[in-house]
């Protein structure tokens, strides 16, 4: 059994632990909302052999790389990161989300996508987020229980395990090292001391099973040095792992999450719990440049965002454009308009929506949409629907993991916003989400991240809300070239589709790819963000073709993972205290 107890802590040290490239100042600068790339012909990409995990929280990473060191699989390695990440990250790593895992199995020699999205309770109406006006009530949706969605992720891990485990390990065995940190706490550090004190006054604190955990005894916020211990949280596990996902959906875990959440004005029931279903569907596939892009379906827009997207510029020239050029940008801010365009009008929970999904990722209807692009001029925001017919998250974290057998692991999960709404459920030491904020509360609203949706994505009973997750994987022959994605909540499609070109078009190092100043641009508003980075002259035509130019960008962190002739080359995000790649 895997263990972080002090006697076996010096196998995890014995493991070959590759630094994150992470920057100070870099770092520094994103906690105010700004990155400055370091200079790229810097950068070096993390090697290793037979196996690596790079994800946003270095002591999980190194609990993954101990997974594959000690022969699991990719997938092992995947759900023992995520577990982990629910203690030793508790500002998106989570029990008390959702999210999405896209597998690429050798073994099995097939491509798959877990859906684990927080489902609406059966409680839920169209009308739930609107106030007596009417109108969208923002509040409900993001700082009330009436936000709060069922969560996914034990389900979802434990559906990954069951499915495309290496058989190697139990359940159990891959919660222990979780276990273990959440019993005898860990020190606050990187990432965690530098959101916790913020988030805590903004949410956590006025709840008391929240302030309880992550405040001293004075009652201000745990800070950097400071000890967290999770005792309730390590129960929580203990019962996941003595039996299984019965042991949070089901039985007194249930019972408080329930309690917890009705307590503070939600509309939970123990049925909504347990007849919590995670779901294996067929990934987005698409091709780029003959690359297979194999990505996430709906309930989420990240695949089908992607794909269009891609198959947009793929019409273009982008090598001869030249990376960071005012002409690739230009044509990278008008193909995604478009796409964005498309996620708002027709994407939803494909349980209650059916959206024109082969159209939208075909190469004809991408190259409707490129001859609708002019070169030298931004398209009007009215301009950029298309002509089909109408019908009418800032906190997440991804990690990536390949193993020696060539499987591989893209996983992106979340609370919405940090810390989620803030409240830990009573006795269980589970933050939970505010997730249904995704849903659009009426047409045409928008939510925290500014997207805008109409009637597909409706609040609704058990159903999921739109997300924009992507986790993906590039394919060549069949075999992993990439393996990718990244919190950031709408602005997670623009930011695969960048590391994806980088790389596929420019030929960058993953680190280099991973690293470059990055724009977004989502439909609506009518604005593109952009890290700084761009030089002025770039940032003039930018403008000069009329685009309105807005910094920041905001919060990502891809960490990736290249596949090579020579080895994996990893690249934990610079933008992120604390990312590493751990391989060996």
């Amino acid at each position: 059994m895997i263990s972080f107890t002090a006697g076996k802590r010096r196998i995890v040290a014995s493991l070959i632990l590759f630094a994150a490239f992470w920057l100070p100042a870099a770092a520094q600068e994103q906690r105010r909302g700004v990155y400055t790339p370091p200079a790229l012909e810097t950068l070096h990409a993390v090697a290793a052999e037979h196996g690596m995990v790079v994800a946003q929280e270095k002591i999980a990473a190194r609990i993954g790389a101990e997974v594959l060191r000690r022969g699991g699989n990719a997938v092992d390695a995947a759900v023992a990161t995520g577990f982990a990440m629910a203690v030793t990250y508790p500002r998106a790593g989570n029990l008390g989300g959702g999210g999405f895992m896209m597998i690429h199995s050798a073994e099995h020699h097939e491509d798959v996508a877990i859906d684990y999205r927080e489902t609406a309770p059966q409680a839920t109406t169209p009308q739930i987020f609107l106030g007596p006006d009417g109108k969208p009530d923002t509040a409900k949706s993001r700082d009330s229980a009436l936000g709060i969605g069922v969560p996914g992720t034990v389900a979802g891990l434990a559906l990954a395990l069951e499915k495309y485990g290496s058989g190697k390990f139990t359940l159990a065995e891959l919660l222990q090292p979780a276990i273990d940190i959440a019993r005898g706490g860990l020190v606050v550090t990187d990432d965690s001391a530098d959101t916790l004190p913020d988030w805590f006054q903004r949410r956590m604190a006025r709840f008391p099973a929240s302030a309880k955990i992550f405040s001293r005894l004075d009652g201000t916020s745990l800070r950097e040095g400071d000890k967290l211990v999770q005792t309730d949280l390590a129960a929580t596990l203990s019962a996941i792992a003595t039996q299984g996902p019965r042991g949070f959906y089901e039985g007194p875990v249930a019972e408080k999450l329930v309690k917890a959440v009705n307590d503070a004005g939600g509309i939970f029931s123990l049925d909504d719990l347990k007849s919590y279903q995670a779901v294996i569907r067929p990934p987005i596939r698409g091709n780029y440049r003959g690359y297979d892009i194999i990505s996430m379906p709906q309930p989420s827009s990240g695949g089908v965002g992607l794909v269009e997207t891609l198959n947009i510029l793929e019409g273009f020239p982008m090598r001869e454009m030249k990376q960071g050029t005012p002409a690739s940008l230009h044509v990278m801010i008008e193909a995604l308009k478009r796409a964005y365009a498309d996620r708002a009008r027709y994407l939803g929970d494909p349980a209650f929506v059916s959206a024109p999904i082969a159209t939208l990722i075909s190469k004809d209807y991408a190259a409707k949409q490129r001859a609708s692009i002019d070169l030298d001029h931004a398209t009007p925001w009215t301009d950029a629907l298309s002509a089909m017919p109408p019908r009418e998250g800032s906190n997440t974290t991804h990690f990536s993991v390949v193993d020696g057998l060539g499987n591989a692991v893209s996983n992106t999960y979340t609370l919405n916003f940090s810390y989620g709404l803030g409240l830990v459920a009573e006795g269980t030491g589970v933050l939970l989400n505010n997730e249904l904020d995704d849903f659009t509360a009426a047409p045409g609203a928008s939510n925290a991240f500014g997207l805008v949706g109409f009637e597909a994505n409706l609040p609704g009973p058990g159903k999921r809300p739109l997300s924009s997750m992507a986790p993906t994987i590039v394919l060549k022959d069949g075999k992993p070239v990439l393996v990718t994605g990244t919190p950031g909540g709408s602005r997670i499609i623009s930011i695969v589709m960048q590391v994806i070109v980088n790389m596929l078009d420019y030929d960058m190092d993953v680190a280099a790819a991973v690293a470059a100043p990055r724009l977004h641009h989502q439909w609506l508003p009518d604005e593109v963000r952009i890290e700084h980075g761009f030089s002025d002259d770039t940032l003039a035509a930018l403008r000069a073709k009329g685009h309105r130019l807005i910094e920041p960008l905001g919060y990502s962190s891809a960490n990736s993972i290249a596949v090579t002739a020579n080895g994996l080359l990893g690249a934990p995000d610079p933008r992120t205290r604390g990312a590493e790649a751990a391989g060996q």
